[in-house]
């Protein structure tokens, strides 16, 4: 029966229809709802783990014990899974096993671009790349297969616009899981320096077998049309490609390492002009230039950074200029800020009060960076705030600055690798406050269940990890808690931590409102004390505005997108802003 689906619900379901036994991963948009949906399929076992290394590790072992794997993460996911990635391709698998690498070319939701071919071929593994569901249903299925062939990881990678994009997919007959045998193989599985070196020998000899598969698999395939324009291209870049030149001639590469050599030098033979269309690095073009191939267009006119498109296609052929987006002069700048009633919005407003240095970390509290709080000043990756906040710490201290640096992170952000910061922190005898905000979820991604959350992904219930116990198992004896409500209690407790030496954590336990629909009564404007003095407007609420009253601008709440935190009403000297008895927003 035909679906109509996105990319990822196609990779869960090509997972399920595979015989796929065990999935881990950790929530990275675009990437997040492969799991999900994996979840709500309801066949297979699937889980969060804390992080992508763990998730990793979790289906190799997996797999050596005979089960069908897979792994899903985002492209930043990879840098922390890469140990266990470099050392699985020597090792092999038993059962097959795939890793779900999703790419975000222009940062739509990202810190960075990365382009996740590279780690393909740096570790020496096949990785497929899926041009709509249809396809990412079918290399799944393909995927297992090759892993199990030529004994190796599989990378399967999508792109923002193939996640998320939605397809006809036409499932084929299901498999039923087979758990193979779980067999004790030392030289295979041990990687000690001996093993290791005559596995490393296996995975070139396997290269090359690759490399033979490619030029023969269907996932490679010429589309001949008119030739004086060839194109060879990949993933959704095929689909502008189709739109932009329908009378191109096509090599369209779904294996895209290692690559077909003897089936480019046969198309680039058979047309005029070779054009290679690719988003972010020129990772076929270096190498297909490499073989000694003349490529007329690629890099030179196409672009390293961002999405490509259609029009960008026709400019580089010189067919249009390309449509460029211009904003509209005079609208005004609508950044992004927290969710009414969100608890960040009591802290931040705290933190740019005081003037202090906030390492900051990946999150929904990263909006905290933003104005009018504009009070985070670094972000690098996940659980760095900690790590780094140490480091300036000890330099302050050399340099002879008495400043304390503050270091923000949330309790998913915190369990996936902030854990080992704070250890160090400790160890070290730094001297920096950390404030957790405990909102029991995984907030930017969506609100999935984490360590802390009390909820498996499957929604079994669990172990609850309470983070105040564990923040003083790990040698910091200065634990408290503050309610970042409270703007009066978050600014004595901050103020405490900046006074008192050495490790101090902070920690707000207060739930998300998005992930736990939260319903308090809204806020209320006594136009009569409202002086228009815009205080309240510097905590950033979607729920505030202005309206005229007499010759003057007062603020007036929105009650159908306050959630009543109060913490706009604190900041009010007059005593305009009161809580309606009785009402909730209707919203949320």
């Amino acid at each position: 029966m035909k679906k109509i689906i996105s990319g990822n619900e196609a990779i869960a379901l090509g997972f399920g229809d595979s015989g796929g036994v065990f999935a881990s991963g950790y929530p990275g948009t675009p990437s997040t709802e492969t799991l999900e949906e994996v979840a709500r399929l309801g066949d297979v076992y699937c889980e969060w783990a804390p992080n992508e290394k763990v998730a990793l590790e979790s289906v190799i072992g997996g797999s050596i014990a005979g089960g069908r794997s897979l792994s899903t993460m985002k492209h930043v996911g990879v840098n922390v899974a890469a140990d266990a990635l470099l050392t699985l391709t020597y090792t092999g698998v038993n059962a097959g096993l795939i890793l779900m690498v999703s790419d975000d070319p222009g940062m739509h939701s990202s810190q960075n671009e990365q382009d996740s071919r590279n780690y393909a071929k740096f570790a020496k593994v096949p990785m497929l790349d899926p041009s709509d569901s249809q396809e990412a249903y079918d290399m799944v299925r393909a995927g297992f297969e090759i892993s199990e062939e030529f004994d190796t990881p599989l990378m399967l990678r999508t792109t923002t616009r193939i996640s998320h994009a939605k397809g006809v997919v036409v499932p084929g007959e299901k498999i039923t899981p087979k758990i193979g045998e779980w067999v004790k193989d030392v030289p295979k599985y041990v990687m000690l320096p001996n093993f290791g070196k005559l596995k490393h020998i296996e995975v070139e000899a396997r290269l090359l077998k690759l490399q033979e598969f490619a030029e023969t698999t269907p996932l490679n395939r010429i589309e001949m049309a008119d030739t004086e324009l060839g194109i060879i291209t990949s993933g959704v870049a095929y689909q502008h490609v189709r739109e932009a030149c329908p009378n191109a001639s096509i090599l369209k590469l779904g294996l895209v390492h290692p690559l077909p050599e003897q089936k480019i030098r046969e198309f680039a033979g058979s047309v005029k002009r070779l054009m290679i269309v690719e988003e972010m690095d020129a990772i076929f073009e270096e190498q297909i230039r490499a073989m000694g191939i003349d490529v007329e267009i690629g890099k030179n006119k196409l672009p390293l950074c961002g999405e490509i498109n259609a029009d960008i296609i026709r400019a580089a052929l010189g067919e249009s200029e390309g449509v460029v987006a211009t904003p509209v002069e005079g609208l005004p700048q609508r950044p992004p800020v927290f969710c009414p009633s969100c608890a960040h919005r009591g802290l931040f407003t705290i933190l740019s009060k005081l003037k202090v240095f906030v390492s900051g970390d990946i999150g929904c509290y990263t909006l905290g960076a933003l104005p009018p709080m504009g009070a985070m000043h670094s972000v690098i990756d996940m659980g760095a705030s900690i790590s780094a906040a140490h480091g300036m710490a000890k330099v302050n201290a050399i340099a002879g600055r008495d400043e304390k640096p503050v270091a923000v992170i949330g309790d998913s952000t915190f369990f996936h690798s902030g854990i080992t910061g704070l250890l160090s922190m400790a160890y070290n005898a730094g001297n920096a406050l950390v404030i957790i905000m405990d909102n029991r979820t995984t907030g930017m991604t969506g609100g999935q269940e984490n360590p802390g959350s009390g909820v498996t992904l499957q929604g079994v219930p669990t172990r609850q990890v309470e983070i105040a116990p564990l923040v003083k198992a790990l040698g910091i004896d200065n634990v408290a808690e503050l309610n970042a409500y409270d703007l009066k209690e978050t600014e004595a407790a901050i103020k405490k931590g900046l006074e008192t030496p050495g490790p101090y954590v902070l920690i707000d336990k207060n739930p998300c409102i998005l992930r736990y629909k939260i319903r308090k009564p809204a806020i209320k404007v006594d136009q009569e004390n409202c002086t228009g003095c815009r205080a309240c407007l510097k905590v950033a609420c979607m729920a505030l505005g202005l309206t005229a009253s007499g010759d003057k601008q007062k603020v007036r709440v929105d009650p159908n997108v306050c959630n009543g935190c109060g913490v706009c009403a604190q900041m009010c000297k007059f005593d305009a802003m009161h809580a309606i008895e009785g009402e909730n927003n209707a919203n949320l």
